[in-house]
């Protein structure tokens, strides 16, 4: 029996973006995944700026949801508003290892879940948010 995340591949014109429902989704699922951040993964949200509760703030989930949005095959405002992305740049700042990438794919896993993500979009996603979580590594362990 197969997983309901191995459903069959997507139609050759559907997006990723797309097949989540579109830009509110999208941004359900980015707010799911920092309240699941500040709530269950303490050590990366401290790396955001949080409000007085410890909750990463508005800015980084504004910010994240325009870059997520884009990466995922929709309207490109992030790229308009901030430039190319530089992962690797952006996030060199930070010391990622292995259990820093390994909090951050928990927190978008728990996202996901809640949001109810499934099918061939949550088999990229998950395929594809490991791998970019695992080339932002950039100390060992």
């Amino acid at each position: 029996m197969s997983d309901a995340r191995d459903a069959a591949a997507p139609p050759p014109t559907e997006t990723p973006f797309v097949a989540l429902g579109g830009e509110a989704r999208v941004r359900r699922l980015v707010e799911r995944f920092y309240d699941a951040m500040s709530a269950d993964e303490p050590a990366l949200a401290r790396l955001h700026p949080c409000d007085p509760d410890g909750a990463v703030a508005r800015e980084p989930r504004d910010r994240f949801a325009l870059f997520f949005i884009g990466w995922l095959g929709g309207p490109q405002d992030y790229v308009a508003q901030h430039g190319h992305p530089r992962l690797r740049r952006r996030h060199g700042r930070v010391a990622v290892d292995t259990a820093m990438r390994d909090a951050w794919l928990r927190a978008m896993a728990t996202a996901m879940d809640a949001e109810g993500v499934d099918g061939w979009v949550r088999g990229f996603l998950d395929a594809r948010l490991a791998e970019v979580a695992d080339f932002l590594r950039n100390v060992p362990g």
